[in-house]
């Protein structure tokens, strides 16, 4: 699926590097690993501001969407309309909906439909893919 803005695998990998990403933001975001639950710095982050992608800076979520779904990952009731394109995922014998950067393809995480909030769903988040910036 083509996106706005790509980059070559060393290219992303630079990018991120002058950015302090976290360790593992090149294989979850290029390469849709996921970050091990609970071990994020954004999965008890409750500051006012909003969630960007860290590869390409789109804006994602707003934390006043942010709720805690005790998965162990940051968990938003919506996204910012627009920012998140839904892909279906078959792997791991499951199907799940991805969640990618609209902008950049970044892997994101994936979105559930058990949400405890009035959406219903459950935006499950890698730190590892996020930027904050505070308000």
């Amino acid at each position: 699926m083509p996106f706005p803005i790509t980059k070559t695998d060393a290219e992303w990998q630079a990018l991120l590097a002058d950015k302090c990403a976290e360790p593992g933001a090149f294989q979850v975001t290029r390469h849709a690993a996921t970050e091990r639950p609970f071990t994020g710095k954004y999965e008890a982050h409750w500051a006012d501001g909003s969630y960007h992608c860290i590869c390409c800076g789109n804006t994602l979520f707003d934390a006043a969407a942010k709720f805690n779904a005790h998965c162990g990952w940051p968990s938003f009731s919506q996204a910012v309309p627009g920012a998140i394109t839904e892909i279906t995922d078959r792997s791991h014998g499951m199907t799940r909906v991805e969640t990618v950067c609209s902008q950049c393809g970044a892997h994101l995480g994936h979105v559930f439909d058990d949400g405890p909030t009035a959406t219903g769903l459950r935006y499950c988040m890698n730190s590892a893919s996020l930027n904050f910036t505070p308000t």
